[in-house]
């Protein structure tokens, strides 16, 4: 069985919008293989689909990261286990029961209903922010002007944020995803924007409005800290990943020029189209990670009790045993349904549904308003952002007729 080293990951991609063809041969010689981590513990490393799938739904993997082993050298010493321990609200680290009940005090804000709901809202936004673009002239950087507004103005308004004060979360949301940060400047950065959440939330004690922080301190469930950090991921997953999606996702629909006339000429496949986006780019480099309560027998392997396992999701959405016709390849008439760039099981992103309707709107717009959209720089000069935990373009400069 192919053993490898956990800080020897491979995470350089030959092709922008590919996983690391390392990765796709192992996942080819074996589904399930051996992981050397960086304190010495063999864990386990998943690369297909079904496995991927299994592991994410069983409730035998915890997902507390004090009881991982470490995956990345550079930690190793710099974060035991009482300062990775899960705090209050985290909901994304815990485990039934205390995950089950965090995550129904936010559950029926994010129905298919109610964000379907929105979907006029995000609409007037995308199309400000389109206006916006406009008055560039024929030159802009889309991530900048777009792909990070987009997202970012949405979850400010959901969760009651002040748009203008984005600096205290963004600056430090970069210094936390940075993966050459070190873990006391990551730890420094979380820190910052906690103390930002913590405010707000007594903001929204004295002074209540219409958004979702406010709704969810009305029921008088959660603790002041529970809900400033549940806010806090609410906040972080919703415009960093989506923001990364609408960015790659640009850039990959400009190098694919026949997929990009089906989304223009088909406009019924845009949903399709971006379940096919999520699941040919999946912006993770690798991850989740799982550690095993109890022994569990996965696709004929037993992984025993305190075994952590790392998947990787790119490489399981690659997978031809699930993906049929060539799923290296990007296909908007693809039925994509199943991919799992928005995980599985319990702890599937709770956002999931606001992100598609974000990307559906944003995708489609886009090219109907800026139709000879096209890079203004060689494909080979985009900054891709191999050097953060979230996938996708540092910036992506564009031009257009103006």
């Amino acid at each position: 069985m192919t053993e490898l080293i956990s800080e020897k990951l491979p995470t350089t991609r030959q092709n922008p919008f590919d996983p690391p063809a390392e990765v796709t041969a192992i996942r080819e010689q074996a589904r399930i293989s051996r992981l050397k981590f960086a304190d010495g513990h063999l864990g386990w490393f998943v690369t297909g689909h079904h496995q991927v799938r299994e592991v994410l739904g069983s409730p035998k993997f915890t997902n507390d990261p004090s009881r991982h082993h470490l995956l990345d050298v550079r930690f190793q010493g710099e974060a035991p286990a009482e300062r990775r321990k899960v705090e209050p609200g985290m909901f994304l680290n815990q485990d039934a029961p205390d995950h089950t009940r965090l995550r129904r005090m936010l559950q029926g804000q994010f129905t298919v209903r109610r964000m379907n709901q929105l979907a006029e809202w995000i609409g007037t936004i995308v199309d400000d922010q389109l206006k916006h673009l406009r008055t560039f002239d024929g030159h802009a950087d889309l991530v900048k002007e777009f792909a990070l507004p987009v997202p970012s103005l949405v979850i400010c308004a959901i969760l009651g944020v002040d748009y203008d004060e984005r600096h205290r979360f963004q600056e430090d949301t970069t210094k936390m995803l940075s993966l050459e940060s070190t873990f006391k400047e990551a730890m420094e950065a979380m820190a910052r924007i906690q103390e930002f959440m913590r405010e707000l939330v007594v903001r929204k004690k004295a002074d209540p409005g219409d958004d979702m922080i406010s709704d969810l301190l009305a029921t008088g469930e959660p603790t002041d800290e529970e809900a400033s950090n549940m806010a806090l991921l609410l906040l972080l997953a919703g415009h960093e990943t989506t923001a990364n999606m609408l960015g790659l996702g640009t850039f990959t629909l400009l190098q694919h020029p026949d997929q990009l006339k089906i989304l223009r000429d088909e406009p019924e496949v845009v949903d399709n189209a971006v379940e096919e986006l999520m699941r040919y780019l999946s912006i993770i480099h690798f991850g989740p990670t799982r550690t095993a309560v109890e022994d569990v027998e996965i696709d004929g392997h037993l992984i025993k009790a305190g075994d952590t396992v790392v998947m990787h999701v790119p490489a399981a959405n690659r997978d031809p045993e699930k993906f049929s016709g060539n799923p290296e390849e990007l296909d908007l008439r693809r039925p994509a349904g199943g991919h799992v760039a928005f995980g599985h099981g319990i702890h599937q992103c709770l956002g999931q549904q606001l992100a598609r309707i974000e990307m559906r709107i944003g995708f489609s717009r886009l090219f109907q308003e800026f139709p000879d959209l096209r890079l203004d720089i060689d494909p080979e000069e985009v900054p891709l952002r191999t050097d953060m935990g979230i996938y996708g373009v540092h910036s992506l400069p564009v031009a257009w007729t103006a």
